[in-house]
């Protein structure tokens, strides 16, 4: 049955990606923005301002809430204040808004991340692993906490919490190609920690998916079920580009360049698994990482 779907963030990474998905099932996409665009429905809706008109959300099926500002940049102190608000502020408006609507929405997806479990070394991460801490957990808790209102509503609450999104032209391999490409890629410091990933079309799926089981709710964790170690990435990477991935980008480097992100975001990691997507019947497409490589960068 065709949706009335509202997006923010439709312009992102995962947003450009999701909106023709949606529209290629036959649902139909009011796209929530800061700026109107040509010949699509938007409703300009700017976070910051906290204005958004409950009418213009009249007869949406379901709300899905990427937007928020870039985590992958240095944190400064305002940055970091921008990261927090543009998260629980525009988050905390929506709810309040969607709570109020007759008829509700069927369902509110409101995007987290697998930062909200902290540095969580060797040890394997599911659902019910409690809040870590740092900034990044800090944020998560908040970003999660806002949607409060909606939940309260009685409004189905999905928080997908996303690991690192594979895809060409965004995330981390548009920051990765163009070392890994010239031969200088390689693993970050010890090369020991954590990466959950997950293919950028498989994200797609696992949203569209949330949005139509009815039993899913609360924290989901967008990750592929098979984590590996900085290093076992930087080897595939460097295998399906076809080119040396020895060198060592030591820590002092990546704090002298990102500060405090580095030890949070870069040298830390966390084993995620997806256990509530695999429960609830999710099959993906890409559960190896070579897999997705190859995909995402259509290398055959």
């Amino acid at each position: 049955m065709p949706l009335r779907v509202a997006v923010t963030g439709a312009s992102g990474f995962i947003g450009s990606a999701l909106v023709p998905a949606l529209l290629a099932q036959g649902h139909h996409v009011v796209r929530l923005t800061r700026t109107s665009a040509p010949r699509h429905e938007t409703v300009v809706w700017d976070p910051a301002r906290g204005q958004l008109d409950p009418a213009a959300l009249s007869d949406i099926d379901a709300v899905v809430h990427l937007a928020g500002a870039r985590v992958d940049e240095r944190w400064t102190a305002a940055h970091k204040r921008d990261i927090l608000a543009s998260r629980v502020d525009g988050t905390s408006v929506l709810a309040r808004v969607i709570a109020t609507l007759r008829p509700a929405p069927r369902v509110f997806v409101s995007a987290s991340a697998i930062g909200f479990y902290g540095d969580r070394g060797d040890d394997p991460v599911d659902e019910q692993t409690p809040a870590g801490t740092g900034f990044l957990a800090q944020v998560a808790r908040a970003w999660e906490d806002a949607a409060a209102p909606a939940r309260d509503a009685g409004i189905r609450t999905v928080h997908p919490r996303f690991g690192i999104v594979l895809g060409r032209g965004g995330g981390a391999l548009s920051k990765l190609l163009p070392v890994f490409e010239l031969g200088a890629g390689g693993k970050i410091a010890h090369g020991t920690q954590w990466m959950s990933w997950i293919a950028r079309d498989d994200v797609v799926r696992a949203l569209c998916f949330v949005i139509a089981a009815e039993a899913m709710q609360g924290p989901i964790n967008v990750t592929a079920p098979n984590p590996v170690t900085n290093a076992d990435f930087a080897k595939a990477l460097g295998h399906v580009l076809h080119r040396p991935a020895m060198a060592t980008i030591p820590a002092f480097a990546l704090r002298l360049m990102y500060g405090e992100l580095a030890d949070e975001a870069l040298l830390a990691g966390q084993r995620v698994f997806p256990r509530a997507l695999q429960a609830a019947g999710f099959s993906f497409l890409y559960p190896k990482v070579e897999d997705a490589f190859r995909h995402e960068l259509g290398r055959k």
